[in-house]
């Protein structure tokens, strides 16, 4: 059986962000794992969570869906401050063992010094910004692509040995046509793909 950890990276603000979409894709990922044979841990970072607690469950899991709004370009800041203290407080336990590099063998890179080699995650995002504004080099993000514009959370991961999956996103979330059930079906369509 695998083991998969999910983490609500949401943090609320009173009638703009209350949390719902975040936790209806949540729901729809416990029901795909529970259906297919996986046990399932939660984390949310909006919560009086335990530091050692939470590298308990970071070292149990095989898989790690990292489910967030992207809030001014990046991560909310509560769920910056969650990675910030998991990816530091599990230093030579269970995040990385050092930045990789060596005064005795300059073939060893920096970044290499991870020891979640051995896991996988996702990145699950919800936006208000249309898909149209990603690899497009008259769009807002200038040419980046989905994943280039979120490359401080892959950047993090992938220095602690961790392996990406393919990355969902949610786009136009405040549009009054949104067909939930439709982004639904996608959400299920990579879950199947990187999880199956």
């Amino acid at each position: 059986m695998k083991n998969v950890l999910i983490i609500n990276g949401h943090q609320k603000y009173e009638e703009i962000a209350e949390g719902k979409l975040t936790q209806t894709f949540i729901n729809k990922a416990q029901s795909f794992f529970e259906n297919n044979n996986f046990e399932v841990k939660h984390s949310i970072v909006e919560s009086d969570y335990n530091i050692k607690e939470e590298l308990e469950k970071f070292k149990w899991a095989d898989y790690i869906l990292f489910q967030y709004p992207v809030y001014w370009m990046g991560v909310p800041w509560l769920t910056k401050k969650y990675m910030d203290e998991m990816f530091s407080g599990g230093n030579k336990t269970v995040t990385f063992i050092n930045d990789g590099r060596s005064r005795s063998d300059s073939s060893k890179k920096y970044g290499s010094g991870g020891l979640m080699t051995d896991k996988k995650y996702m990145l699950s995002l919800t936006y208000n910004c249309p898909s149209s504004e990603f690899s497009n080099k008259d769009g807002f993000f200038d040419g980046l692509s989905l994943d280039e514009a979120n490359i401080a959370v892959h950047k993090t991961f992938q220095f602690c040995g961790a392996k990406p999956l393919e990355t969902y996103a949610i786009h136009d979330i405040f549009k009054t046509d949104l067909d939930i059930n439709s982004e639904l079906k996608k959400f299920e369509d990579i879950l199947i793909k990187n999880f199956l």
